[in-house]
C-alpha cells in the first residue's frame, strides 16, 4: 500500500510560481504581499485541495485554537450538560474546547491540569475541582485567560462564575418545612467545595431560624449516586426520626431514593426527598424527583463567552446564576 502524499507550502510555491517565504507570509497572515501573489498562492492551496495544520499555524501563531476544559467526570450528567455547554459558546469562533478529567482527585486534577498546559492552549475553564488555589494562581500569573465555575477563589474573583446555592437551599428547606416536616436530614457534597458548603448553610440557617436544626440529621456525601445509599443508611442505623430529605445534588437524590426503598419507606408517604440540579433524569425518577434547578447548560455556555472575551483583550462582567423550586411529586406533606 502507497504511502499517503500530504501537501507542503514546498508544493503550493511551485505551483503558484512564488517562492517558499511568500506562501508562509499568506498562511499566517502576519505580513503585507502583493494581491497577485496572494490570489496565485489561494488559487494553488485550491487545486491542491491543501488544507493547513492547526498545530502548524499554532507554533507559528503561537495560539493553539483551544480552550482548556477541565472537568471532573464527563460521564456525570452535571458535567456533561456544563461540557455541551461550553460546546455551544464556543460555536462560531476560531476555538474548540479540549477536556480532560480531575475526578475529584487532587492528582489527577494537577495532572489533567498540567496536559492541558502542555498542549498550549490559549485559555482555560475549571469546573469546580479540588485543584488547589495556589495552582490556579499560578495559571493566572501567567496571563492565560481563565474562568473558574462554582469556586471563589481569593484574588481571581473577577474570573469566578457563581450560582446562588444558599437561595436555592433555603428555599428547598423552607418548601419542606411548609409540608409540616420538623425533622429534614441533609446529605451534603463533598465539603471541600464552595457549592456544598453553600446549600448546607442555606439549609441550617432555615431550621436555626426555625429552631429546628440538629447536627445529626446531616451526613457528608461526595455527590456520586452511591454515597446518598450510603447516608441513608447511616442516617437509618443511628435511630433519629427524620421525616424529609434535603440532598445537595439530585445524584445524592437517586441513592438516597434507592436506600429508602431498600429499607421498605415510601417516598413521599414516609420519607419526602428533595435535589439540586434539575438534572434532565429527576423528571423520569419514580416518583419524579422534587429539586431546585441551576441552569447547568447556560452556566456552561457563559462560561465559553466570557473566555472568548479574555481572548479578545475584553474584560467580561460574569453573572450570579439564580436558582428555581421545581415541584414535583418526591415532596408532600408530613404524615404524624
Amino acid at each position: 500500500m502507497s504511502k499517503q502524499k500530504y501537501t507542503t507550502i514546498h508544493d503550493i510555491a511551485r505551483k503558484a510560481g512564488v517562492s517558499v517565504s511568500t506562501v508562509s507570509r499568506v498562511l499566517t497572515g502576519n505580513t503585507p504581499v502583493a494581491e497577485d501573489k496572494r490570489t496565485a498562492v489561494q488559487h494553488a492551496m485550491d487545486r491542491l485541495n491543501y488544507r493547513p495544520s492547526l498545530v502548524a499555524r499554532g507554533l507559528v501563531q503561537g495560539m493553539s485554537a483551544t480552550v482548556g476544559v477541565l472537568t471532573q467526570n464527563v460521564a456525570s450528567l452535571f458535567y456533561g450538560e456544563l461540557v455541551k455547554g461550553i460546546e455551544q459558546g464556543l460555536v462560531g469562533s476560531s476555538h474548540h474546547p479540549l477536556v480532560a478529567s480531575g475526578n475529584w482527585r487532587v492528582a489527577e486534577e494537577i495532572a489533567a491540569l498540567d496536559l492541558l498546559l502542555q498542549r498550549r492552549v490559549d485559555a482555560l475553564i475549571v469546573l469546580n475541582g479540588v485543584l488547589p488555589q495556589e495552582r490556579l494562581q499560578a495559571v493566572a500569573d501567567q496571563q492565560l485567560p481563565l474562568i473558574i465555575v462554582g469556586r471563589q477563589v481569593a484574588g481571581l474573583e473577577a474570573s469566578c462564575l457563581l450560582v446562588e446555592n444558599i437561595a436555592g437551599a433555603r428555599a428547598a428547606t423552607t418548601h419542606l418545612l411548609a409540608l409540616g416536616h420538623r425533622r429534614i436530614a441533609h446529605i451534603t457534597g463533598l465539603l471541600s467545595q464552595r457549592d456544598a458548603l453553600e446549600r448546607q448553610a442555606g439549609y441550617w440557617a432555615v431550621l436555626q431560624e426555625a429552631g429546628l436544626a440538629d447536627p445529626h440529621l446531616i451526613v457528608e456525601g461526595d455527590f456520586e449516586e452511591e454515597s446518598g445509599v450510603r447516608a441513608v443508611e447511616q442516617l437509618l442505623a443511628q435511630d433519629r426520626p427524620f421525616s424529609a430529605i434535603f440532598a445537595a445534588n439530585d445524584q445524592l437524590a437517586y441513592g438516597a431514593r434507592l436506600a429508602l426503598y431498600r429499607a421498605g419507606l415510601r417516598v413521599p408517604e414516609d420519607v419526602s426527598l428533595i435535589g439540586f440540579d434539575d438534572q434532565l433524569s429527576s423528571r423520569y425518577t419514580t416518583p419524579p424527583l422534587t429539586t431546585v434547578r441551576q441552569p447547568i447548560f447556560d452556566i456552561g455556555l457563559a462560561a465559553a463567552q466570557a473566555v472568548l472575551q479574555l481572548l479578545a483583550g475584553e474584560h467580561p462582567v460574569l453573572p450570579l446564576f439564580s436558582t428555581e423550586l421545581v415541584l414535583r411529586a418526591s415532596t408532600g406533606p408530613v404524615h404524624l
